[in-house]
């Protein structure tokens, strides 16, 4: 795997305690700040770029971003309920004790996000590039991760029980160090899981 981009180099500022509940964000440019005990409740922001920042204990329940970036950022202790993020780009990003409860990404690129161990059961991640994705030991049964680019990714240890993996890139799924008893994949997909299982796929003979 390709090294992780390290997130925030440090930062230069703090915002503490602010009420964003509900503010449009469009267009806010953040580099190198801390946000701690910060509510962006129902916030929406298109086109918001955070760059190198820090997240401590944040909210985003219900919250929607699009056409975002939060770039080697790291999230601690924030809770995503509901909240949605569209063709937003979180290259690098590091989340650590964070609730993801009924969170929605849809397209975007979200390579190298760091969720080892973190709790996916009821998010949704549709047409996303995910590519060396650390997921390592995460808690997926159930979720969607339909039409998303796992190529790369750390999925060891992971619990992918009846998640919905149709159209994903599968190449990095090992069946014998994850699980996925119950998993909804497609016809090709069966064939990428067979391959990393060590057998050999032919056509049935006449």
């Amino acid at each position: 795997m390709t090294d992780r981009p390290e997130p925030g180099s440090g930062v230069e500022s703090e915002i503490r305690d602010a009420d964003w509940y509900g503010d449009d964000l469009s267009g806010v440019e953040h580099s190198q700040v801390a946000f701690t005990d910060v509510d962006l409740t129902e916030s929406t922001a298109h086109r918001a770029v955070f760059t190198d920042c820090t997240f401590r204990n944040c909210r985003f329940n219900a919250a929607a971003f699009s056409e975002s970036a939060f770039v080697n950022c790291t999230f601690n202790g924030c809770n995503f309920f509901d909240a949605s993020f569209t063709g937003c780009k979180l290259v690098g990003s590091v989340f650590s004790k964070c609730s993801f409860d009924l969170l929605k990404v849809e397209r975007g690129d979200w390579s190298f996000v760091a969720l080892a161990r973190a709790d996916l059961r009821r998010a949704r991640f549709l047409q996303a590039r995910m590519r060396e994705a650390d997921l390592t030991g995460a808690s997926c049964q159930e979720a969607y991760f339909v039409g998303v680019d796992l190529s790369g990714a750390s999925l060891q240890g992971a619990d992918l029980s009846g998640c919905d993996l149709r159209g994903s890139d599968l190449t990095s799924l090992d069946p014998t160090e994850t699980l996925v008893r119950g998993a909804i994949v497609d016809a090709a997909q069966t064939v990428v899981i067979a391959l990393n299982l060590g057998l050999e796929v032919r056509a049935a003979e006449a």
